[in-house]
């Protein structure tokens, strides 16, 4: 607690906000542990806005449901209030809080999109997570704010990103997030609090004999020694145990209370404690009367914690009816009632410990828990109206109701009352930017569904979203699922359109063949139909595959094929893939015919709110910039792209976005910024290659010209599986990165041979990908060490004959530094100084200092003053920590000796 309140007071004192994560097996103190910290701030002189989230585990967590619960506790809105109510009160924290009225007309309606206020609108996931984490800083702006987020275990995945997100962008407010969880919130995010600077994790360890025998007699005075040994034996350090064992003495009349202490009211030698910690609780609701153990049992089906209504609604009694048994309850400290007024839990029970909930539970027939999770469904029905918030709750309420009988007579109606509602679910998680848990809940639907083709359908969604979310294998299971019901159906065009998605997924991992063979398969099938969108977006995912695997006349077939029934029958997306490939067709000849397309299709895509392919577009346009050199402009595409990957939760278009930066920030000679956008990739996403492969001709370089050569091999290595790929992209960025590596450990015959590799594709994506630019280069290093100035003269050639359209400006000013070097006498100045011009038009600060390095040796051989060059060569190699350059700048300085007779 102490090391809680030091973060604490440290983050508020230093405006920035911090993450500390408790975790711990259950019943060794973490909620306790929150509360103490909660009633710390009642000592406080200073405000302190205070926020608590419960994650519940029904239905498998709700989507985002302790985050509401915080945002209803400082707007003092309870569970139950009806929309005009919520935005009433919401809009009374945003005019004291939010003033500013642009950032008032964002804020609002995304925040009441978070408490299940619809307003018509959709809105994307990084606009929901700004305008929510808005809403905390400017709460902080006032107070050091707190958000304590408890049974973190149950969490969906999407809140875990929701607190990341805060952390990352609100770092200089206060903001002071504490997660209590058990481990198993280690086992849904292995990299939880990973590389942050702000966060803290503190582990729960049991309590050793000496802390837990004060504990025993702080709780009861006069505990006999026997007794006392023999829970301390079997609580193996954990608090609950203890505090169990006494509640038990209590139930039984061994204790009674005597102010804030327990006293013995006899000898209690003989007590039989149970072993286990769930037998013991057990024999605790074995002891309670029998309409005590009924509400306990009707209150274990509702959740951990339930409203009297509620369990009225179980019992077709009133709830005045409980007021006895509860209160009862709660002296027995089963139950605990919410006393707090602002929270949105207010006259709540709730089960002390969720153990107690769960051996409570199993100890109802199945049958009695199928009537119950019917008679929970219908009265929150009846409560939540056509408000969706609780429809992940509902609907595991009528599939626990389905799966405890699944033969009863009304079980169909039960199961489709189920599906429905999860698709909602899935819906409304979607509608919330949560695509992981939308996966899920179609994943459920689809296990529902009434008829083969309704569960395809389902499964396709599901697909969809796991692919959103990054999660190749369940993208896959679900779709080949899916075609193999659409096919054994008869359904092609069913079959053919999740086959394009599956063969998406396969390029994704860098299966280019096996998806082109699904692709060409499904399209013999349907090709002949007559013309719709399945058959459309099958032939243009097609030509896309055949582009990138070098089979330019297939793929311009294709793309033309498509770009015919995309105009035809209106189909937005098909036209947008349709230009983008055709762009990548003709760039190598036509850039600025190329560049025109690709605008057309970023446009159009936005206009329609084709996000996915919007930032794939703004993608290739970064790309087609790379071509022209022109390296801000690449970098503020991909800055489109990824936030436009962001806000619709699409993982794998985030990851793309972030490794082709890496190129753009090498160049721009940001590489702290590269290497810090590379550690943000997946390690175990790399190997797949495809649009991950940037940092080859970014980082890789990045290592080497920092004398890192053993983490330029290890990333190397990280993509041996591109050696042999069928994509000629992926095969040529592996071969200019070994060329460079090559180059630099002093292996000149394959870095020359590797580095031809890498150029001999250039016809594929331009004249000079980045690949190519890198290998070119490394061909004439190596060339120019191993004496054979015929191959320096036939690469230079390639650069210099290019047509004044197709040239590129750092090409041509590599070309001029290396004519520069090969000239003899004061020739080489005009090479040298053009090469300079260009580099420093360019903003390519690294080789520009390697130009003036050069060019600082050429002069410093002729006897002419050198130093200014090599200064500011210098500056830029030490920002950069270019060490093997500056060791090469000292040797400029150091005099060669004379020769001696």
């Amino acid at each position: 607690l102490r090391q809680i309140k030091d973060l604490f007071h440290a983050s508020a004192d230093e405006r920035r906000a911090h993450l500390v994560s408790v975790t711990g097996i259950a019943g060794i103190g973490k909620s306790r542990l929150v509360w103490e910290f909660y009633k710390y701030f009642d000592g406080l002189a200073q405000v302190i806005y205070w926020h608590r989230g419960r994650c519940p585990s029904y239905g498998e967590g709700v989507t985002y449901w302790a985050l509401a619960d915080m945002v209803r506790m400082r707007c003092r809105i309870s569970e139950e209030e009806p929309s005009d109510a919520i935005m009433t009160k919401l809009g009374g924290v945003l005019d004291a809080h939010v003033t500013d009225p642009d950032e008032r007309a964002f804020v609002e309606p995304r925040v009441a999109h978070l408490l299940g206020v619809e307003g018509g609108g959709r809105f994307e996931r990084e606009d929901l997570f700004s305008a929510w984490r808005l809403f905390f800083e400017r709460l902080a702006d006032v107070y050091p704010t707190v958000l304590a987020f408890e049974d973190m275990q149950w969490a969906d995945a999407s809140l875990l990103d929701f607190i990341e997100h805060l952390l990352e962008w609100s770092r200089n407010s206060p903001l002071y997030v504490i997660t209590a969880a058990r481990p198993e919130l280690v086992d849904k995010r292995p990299t939880w609090g990973a590389g942050k600077r702000n966060f803290t994790s503190l582990y729960l360890e049991p309590l050793g004999d000496a802390a837990m025998r004060t504990l025993l007699d702080g709780l009861v005075a006069g505990l006999p020694e026997g007794l006392a040994a023999q829970i301390l034996a079997r609580s193996e350090g954990v608090p609950l145990y203890a505090v169990e064992t006494v509640r038990m003495l209590l139930d039984r009349g061994h204790v009674v209370q005597q102010g804030s202490v327990y006293r013995a009211t006899g000898p209690v030698e003989t007590l039989e404690v149970p072993e286990t910690l769930h037998a013991l609780i057990a024999a605790r609701l074995d002891g309670l009367s029998a309409e005590e153990r009924l509400v306990v049992q009707n209150g274990a089906v509702l959740g951990k914690t339930f409203t009297k209504d509620a369990l009225a609604a179980l019992a077709a009694t009133g709830p005045s009816a409980y007021d006895t048994i509860l209160a009862g309850l709660v002296r027995k400290e089963v139950l605990s009632i919410q006393a707090d007024p602002r929270s949105p839990e207010h006259g709540q029970y709730g089960f002390l410990q969720d153990l107690m909930r769960r051996v409570a539970y199993e100890t109802l027939s199945r049958r009695d828990r199928r009537l119950r999770h019917l008679a929970a469904a219908v009265h929150l029905e009846a409560t939540a109206g056509d408000d969706d918030e609780l429809v992940e709750v509902l609907a595991a309420h009528y599939l626990d109701a389905y799966q405890a009988v699944p033969d009863a007579d009304d079980a169909d109606d039960v199961r489709s009352r189920a599906r429905e509602l999860f698709v909602r679910a899935a819906d409304r998680a979607e509608s919330l930017g949560a695509p992981r848990e939308a996966q899920r809940y179609y994943a459920q639907a689809a296990d529902l569904a009434d008829d083969d083709l309704g569960r395809a359908e389902l499964l396709d969604r599901a697909g969809q979203m796991a692919t959103r979310s990054g999660v190749a294998e369940e993208a896959e299971a679900r779709f080949a699922e899916a075609i193999a019901i659409y096919s054994a159906a008869g359904d092609t065009h069913a079959a053919a359109r999740v086959t394009s998605r599956l063969a998406y997924v396969d390029e994704r991992a860098g299966r280019h063949a096996l998806a082109i063979e699904r692709m060409t398969g499904a399209l013999a099938v349907i090709g002949a139909d007559a013309p719709d969108e399945d058959v459309a977006l099958l032939t243009v995912r097609l030509a896309n595959a055949e582009l990138f695997v070098g089979q330019r006349e297939r793929a311009s077939e294709l793309i033309e094929r498509a770009l015919d029934m995309g105009e035809a029958l209106g189909l937005p997306e098909i036209l947008v893939r349709g230009w983008s490939a055709k762009s990548i067709l003709v760039a190598p000849m036509r850039r600025r015919e190329a560049e025109m397309l690709m605008r057309w299709a970023a446009d159009l895509a936005l206009e329609r709110g084709l996000t996915e392919r919007a930032g794939a577009a703004l993608g290739n346009l970064s790309d087609l910039a790379f071509g022209r050199d022109r390296y801000q402009d690449a970098l503020g595409y991909l800055e489109r792209s990824l936030e436009l990957a962001h806000r619709t939760g699409d993982l794998p278009n985030t990851w793309f976005a972030t490794s082709e930066s890496t190129y753009a920030l090498y160049h721009l000679g940001r590489w702290d910024d590269a290497m810090a956008a590379f550690v943000e990739l997946p390690e175990e996403q790399l190997p797949s290659g495809h649009v991950l492969i940037s940092p080859l001709t970014s980082v890789l370089p990045i290592h080497l010209y920092r004398g890192e050569l053993d983490a330029a091999r290890a990333l190397r290595d990280v993509y041996a599986r591109l050696e042999t790929s069928v994509d000629i992209q992926e095969r040529s960025c592996y071969a200019a990165g070994c060329a460079v590596l090559a180059l630099a450990e002093g292996r000149y015959d394959e870095a020359l041979e590797r580095g031809e590799e890498a150029v001999a594709t250039q016809g594929l994506m331009g004249a000079w990908p980045q690949n190519v630019k890198q290998g070119l280069v490394a061909v004439v290093e190596a060339a120019l060490v191993l004496g054979r100035r015929d191959k320096v003269d036939e690469l230079l050639a390639i650069v210099e004959g290019q047509p004044p359209g197709l040239r590129t400006p750092l090409m041509a000013a590599h070309a001029h530094r290396f004519r520069g070097r090969l000239a003899e006498g004061d020739d080489a100045d005009a090479d040298f100084d053009a090469a300079e011009q260009l580099l420093g038009d360019l903003g390519i600060p690294f080789w520009l200092a390697v130009t003036q390095l050069e060019h600082a040796e050429s002069l410093l051989r002729r006897g002419r003053d050198s130093w200014a060059l090599a200064d500011e060569a210098r500056a830029t190699f030490e920002r950069l920590r270019a060490a093997p350059w500056l060791e090469r700048l000292e040797a400029l300085r150091t005099p060669v000796p004379e020769a001696t007779s």
